[in-house]
């Protein structure tokens, strides 16, 4: 008598039942992590002696086959009596959730909110705290399936009576500051976005020249990194006017977006033709005298 074939299926069909779903957790747990650690976006700040340029792309990234928009740049402002801008980057949840929080705390009058905070130190460290609470929440849950809870914020603005100041929130909650000596913050996918930023800004640089040299290090960014796209949010805010007054927002396809991308390629192109070819004749010990570039 013949073993039967339909022993063998089952065992074979349990098999392949158990290593289909090992396959589809582990696929799982990659897309999770996937969707923790390549959720980029690129957002900066930028501080000059006549105000703030803040910025922010609005791509959120898991994969290249889970691309979505969200916003980045959030504006909390009390016109007449203070600005409060805010960039994110980081996990999506966590940031939703810290703005969340602050937008409640508004809504409710909370004893202490963005609105009553009386310097922009202690407004950095008021969002500082509502960060550690958002994540000290999830944190635990996040970790059981490889999810990274680190994200990152930029505040900016100006209070009445006060100086306008720029600050970067880390993901622990505690911030640093720009200066004159560094009048730029970055956070999310910064590296393609910051030689133009080290190139041609100062403290002294006029503000429509550090808006449009934002907007080009984000364009930069996208040029380099599929993880960083449109609609691009772009604020300038004049120093003391208490109120914003020129506000941007470039989509997808947009004319004046592909027009000053355009101009930007042919201008850097023809500096690279102004650049001598490279003397392959030197040596060392041509030139005695040491010039220190930085």
């Amino acid at each position: 008598m013949s073993p039967s074939p339909c022993a063998g299926d089952r065992v074979i069909g349990k098999t392949s039942d158990l290593t289909i779903s090992v396959f589809c957790l582990a696929i799982n747990r990659l897309s999770l992590s996937l969707k923790s650690k390549h959720d980029m976006t690129y957002c900066l700040g930028i501080i000059t002696n006549d105000g703030l340029v803040m910025a922010a792309d609005s791509r959120t990234n898991a994969g290249v086959d889970y691309i979505s928009t969200y916003q980045k740049l959030f504006d909390f402002s009390h016109p007449g009596e203070r600005v409060l801008l805010l960039c994110s980057a980081g996990n999506l949840s966590v940031t939703q959730g810290v703005v969340s929080e602050l937008e409640k705390d508004l809504k409710v009058q909370e004893d202490t909110n963005l609105h009553n905070i009386t310097s922009m130190y202690e407004v950095a460290r008021y969002i500082g705290g509502k960060l550690r609470k958002i994540q000290e929440y999830d944190e635990v849950w996040l970790k059981k399936d490889g999810i990274e809870a680190q994200c990152s914020l930029l505040l900016g603005g100006q209070i009445q009576g006060q100086n306008p100041e720029l600050f970067l929130i880390y993901s622990q909650g505690n911030f640093i500051h720009a200066t004159s000596d560094t009048p730029f913050l970055q956070i999310g996918e910064t590296k393609y976005g910051k030689p133009i930023l080290d190139r041609t800004l100062s403290y002294n640089t006029n503000l429509e020249s550090a808006a449009k040299c934002a907007l080009l290090s984000i364009d930069s960014t996208m040029k380099s990194n599929i993880s960083v796209g449109p609609p691009i949010n772009l604020i300038m805010y004049e120093k003391d006017s208490l109120a914003i007054k020129h506000r941007l927002r470039l989509r997808l396809g947009d004319p004046y977006l592909a027009k000053i991308r355009q101009l930007w390629e042919e201008s850097l192109k023809q500096a690279f033709d102004c650049i001598p070819h490279i003397n392959w004749q030197h040596r060392e010990d041509d030139s005695p005298e040491n010039i220190l570039i930085d």
